[in-house]
């Protein structure tokens, strides 16, 4: 035996845990055993044996084996020497029968001052079982060890395997966040004796149950007095203690095994691991089961608190159940003293004392707040921290409405909410955001991140954090409540930095479609907890209107700088390079205008629809007010280009594309007439305005090309060449086939307005005066009058809606060719009824250019023309107001006739 000193330098704690973990092994006492018989070995006396009483030779036994065990390595020899060597062969017969005929006592080893031996430290009869446990398999390890001596060299090499691996999985022990299940080792039926002094497992304080007791009849209950052992965040998973207990297990039972038969060696060691694989899996499906329940009890209170710096550094390492029994201790000296108000406790002292509450409490809040903040991005190992934090809250709940008011802060739940909310909104800002100046797709990528980051986050909340709580916390629902909130302030930060009319259509269609989506709030994995939430943001009142509003006012401007941009174009490609308009399909003359314009109005349109059908109309609305404005803005801007364009056929060209194009332009816009009815009618109102410009400047042109023709019509040089009408004739044939590249409906007003014009003035020049048909010349004049008549009759023929046009010109050559004056008065009749408008200065100018100038025969043919417009009068047909020619002739009046104004009876004979 070792000396007193000795001895108790071997037993001092620290050294047996070097000593420990150096050899892999978890039993203290065996190991100090050993080192005491390192320290003095004594031979072997059988006469001495004898004179020892049973009790003393059981023990020198039990030494004498741990001399022989390999695991001691502090003895002598004991590495390179067989078990031979070591001082004995094999332990006794007598002395082995003795081990299972006398009863177990307690270990001689076992101190006074052990927290084990003490009952007022070891209350907990588990806690002595859980040490006579581990001192009982030492016992059998070193039993089983030096048995049969043929198979010493045998065991010799497995025992040393297992030494090894004991202290891989002694290291593998001291890493964080492992998670397993164990086997606990088979609980004797009595404890064996030898139990160590200083056994770790004895502690009731070092009990990995936690919040659990040990109930009547050997069950858990909750909230048991947990360790007083500091340990972190990482460290207080109860499986981690469990990985402990299954690797101590583990090496017992293959101490025990190795020991045995060497047939079944194998097999066993095979068999324990399918065991520990299917417990395992066991354990996590069962873990996701368990619900944290309502009621708790909650552990013994200390009767004397720890103090200030301890409690407050319990509360740092996150020890929160011990922190806070001892903060509830000192909570309650402070109101035993307040209330006696002894001496020893002057008012500063008290005064002192419910400072160190006040910040101890505000210490035990910060930090529950910070676990609550950073549990939603931390690894899944703090279920059993979290727990803590509720159970701190629910006691302080609990003794918030105790008299006197005494230290506590309040609203313990609050600040849970409080730390909820703060964590959702460091999830947000999380989320990777650039800058628009970095990215023109900003803020479609920086949402459809934020709606991943919210779902993955909720469905960790379902998973893990809602089953770290007792029911009436309502995880999952005040999650979601904050991060509505949490996201609709995100969202208004957000909208202060759009710009652009694509990050407020992205903005938009994230809040009304996406967000409450199966993509992110509505999302089958959220199922069933998301269905008895609300899943809508929770928005300011009017923030959704105005975000709206900026959409439509965006969508305004955008038009205007893409009706200004299609004009920079126009001029850029069409004009400035003076080229010809190209053709459609159709072979009309086309510009691509009306599909810039209704392509983005349509875009708009559409994009709207998808996030809100009101919206839709009013961005409709928008764009339509703002190209109300874009037809005289395009007809300045042409004719300002244009100015220089000297090829007459090319400047029509030019117009006839912008009449088709901006005709197209309405059609589309028409699609819009029900929804925006004000707008279509405005529209359209500038349209036909610019149309008609155009088209009334085309007609212009015309007029100002073919009238130094016209003006040479019914003269003596026209009786005599074809010159001027074959100009007229041409002039009017190109521009009838350009017009035949114009769209319908302006096509057929302009080539009617032409043809109107064509006649009027071809047959006003027979109403200036200009020349008389004397000598017989008004047969020519007739002749030639009636070719160049049906020339012009083919050439509108299919062209125009004004036929009631073509007869004029053989009326008038009738009457112009007719030889006999009095037969003149026959074709009267047919002219005043397709023309009821022609009066008699209109007729004198025919009868004047026919050459009949004066005479009773002229005065007949008039007086018949006021008696023809009479009858036509009274019968009630005077003729269609729109079929009116001559009214628009103005005559030349040349006084040729001194008779014109007398009556035609003064003309009359007797005998007639």
């Amino acid at each position: 035996m070792a000396s007193g000193d000795q001895t108790a330098e071997i037993g001092e704690p620290g050294n047996m845990e070097e000593v420990n973990e150096a050899q892999g092994l978890e039993d203290g006492p065996s190991l100090k055993s050993t080192m005491e018989r390192n320290g003095k070995t004594q031979p072997d006396s059988p006469v001495k044996e004898k004179k020892l009483g049973m009790m003393k030779q059981f023990r020198e036994s039990m030494k004498r084996v741990g001399e022989r065990s390999p695991l001691a390595s502090n003895s002598k020899g004991s590495k390179d020497r067989p078990y031979s060597d070591q001082g004995g062969d094999s332990i006794d017969p007598e002395v082995t029968s003795l081990t299972h005929q006398l009863p177990p006592t307690h270990s001689p080893s076992l101190s006074a001052g052990s927290p084990v031996a003490s009952p007022l430290k070891s209350p907990d009869p588990s806690t002595i079982g859980d040490s006579l446990l581990k001192k009982g398999a030492s016992i059998r390890r070193s039993l089983r060890l030096a048995g049969n001596k043929k198979d010493k060299t045998l065991k010799q090499e497995p025992l040393q395997s297992v030494t090894e691996i004991t202290v891989e999985e002694k290291r593998e022990k001291k890493k964080e966040e492992i998670n397993e299940s164990y086997i606990l080792p088979e609980i004797p039926l009595i404890p064996p004796s030898g139990l160590s002094a200083g056994s770790p497992v004895g502690s009731p304080l070092k009990s990995p149950v936690g919040f659990f007791q040990i109930k009547e009849g050997g069950e858990i209950a909750e909230d048991s007095p947990s360790s007083q052992k500091k340990h972190s965040r990482t460290h207080s998973d109860p499986s981690t203690i469990g990985d402990s207990l299954l690797k101590k297990g583990a090496s017992i039972r293959r101490s025990f095994r190795l020991a045995g038969n060497k047939k079944d060696k194998t097999l066993k060691q095979e068999q324990l691991q399918s065991v520990t694989e299917i417990t395992v899996e066991e354990k996590r499906a069962g873990e996701e089961s368990v619900e944290i329940k309502e009621s708790y009890i909650l552990p013994e209170i200390p009767l004397t608190p720890l103090s200030v710096m301890q409690i407050n550094e319990l509360i740092k390492t996150e020890v929160l159940e011990e922190a806070h029994l001892n903060l509830l201790s000192l909570r309650q000296e402070f109101q035993r003293e307040r209330d006696e108000c002894t001496e020893e406790a002057s008012p500063m002292e008290l005064a002192k004392k419910e400072k160190d509450l006040s910040i101890l409490y505000i210490a035990m809040q910060e930090k529950v707040k910070e676990i609550v903040r950073n549990s939603n991005s931390l690894p899944s190992l703090n279920k059993e921290l979290l727990m803590h934090v509720a159970r701190v809250i629910q006691e302080e709940e609990k003794r918030e409405a105790e008299p006197g008011g005494v230290v506590g802060l309040g609203d313990w739940r609050g600040a849970w909410r409080e730390a909820v909310s703060e964590g959702v909104e460091a999830t947000l800002k999380r989320v990777p955001l650039d800058r628009p100046e970095q990215n023109a797709s900003w803020l479609a990528i920086h949402l459809g991140l934020l709606g991943k980051a919210i779902l993955k986050d909720l469905e960790k909340v379902k998973r893990e954090l809602q089953g770290s709580y007792p029911p009436s916390f309502n995880v999952f629902s005040t999650y979601m409540s904050c991060y509505h909130g949490a996201v609709s302030q995100h969202l208004n930060t957000l909208q202060q930095q759009v710009t652009d009319l694509k990050d407020y259509y992205a903005l938009l269609d994230w809040i009304i479609n996406r967000y409450e989506s199966e993509n992110i709030m509505s999302s089958p994995s959220l199922r069933p907890e998301i269905e008895a939430e609300k899943t809508g943001l929770s928005l300011e009142e009017g923030f959704l209107d105005q975000l709206k509003g900026k959409y439509c006012m965006r969508a305004k401007e955008d038009m205007r700088a893409s009706l200004d941009k299609i004009l920079e174009l126009e001029n850029e490609d069409i004009w400035i390079k003076k080229q010809a308009p190209e053709t459609d399909d159709e072979h009309f003359l086309n510009s691509d205008i009306h599909m810039d314009i209704w392509t983005n109005v349509k875009s708009n349109a559409v994009n709207s629809k998808r996030i809100d059908v009101n919206l839709e109309m009013r961005v409709v609305c928008s764009c339509l007010e703002e190209l109300q404005q874009f037809p005289k803005r395009f007809e300045t801007k042409l004719r300002y280009c244009c100015n220089s364009v000297e090829n007459p056929s090319l400047w029509a060209d030019y117009q006839i594309t912008y009449i088709n194009s901006f005709t197209a332009l309405m059609e589309h816009m028409e699609g819009y007439r029900e929804s925006c009815p004000t707008q279509v009618d405005h529209l359209s109102r500038e349209v036909d305005g610019l149309v008609h410009r155009l088209v009334q400047s085309l007609e212009d042109q015309f007029k100002n090309d073919v009238r130094p023709y016209l003006r040479r019509m019914m003269t003596r040089k026209w009786l005599s060449t074809d010159e001027d009408f074959q100009q007229l004739y041409s002039r009017t044939e190109k521009l009838t086939h350009r017009c035949s590249q114009m769209r319908p409906p302006y096509v057929q007003t302009f080539l009617s307005c032409l043809h109107y014009y064509v006649v009027k003035e071809y047959v006003s020049q027979l109403m200036k005066n200009n020349y008389s048909c004397k000598n017989r010349k008004h047969d020519k004049a007739a002749t030639k009058m009636r070719a160049q008549w049906d020339k012009l009759k083919d050439l509108f023929e299919e062209m125009t809606t004004h036929d009631w046009l073509h007869p004029v010109g053989d009326h008038l050559s009738n009457i112009i060719g007719e030889t006999n004056k009095r037969d003149i008065k026959k074709h009267l009749e047919l002219l005043v009824a397709d023309y009821p408008d022609i009066s008699k200065k209109h007729l004198s100018a025919v009868l004047y250019f026919r050459g009949l100038m004066r005479g009773r025969e002229r005065q007949v043919i008039l007086q018949r023309l006021t008696e023809l417009k009479r009858e036509l009068g009274t019968a009630g047909n005077i003729g269609d107001n729109r079929r009116a020619l001559f009214s628009d002739m103005q005559v030349t009046v040349t006084n040729t006739d001194c008779l014109a104004d007398i009556p035609l009876f003064c003309f009359l004979l007797p005998d007639s």
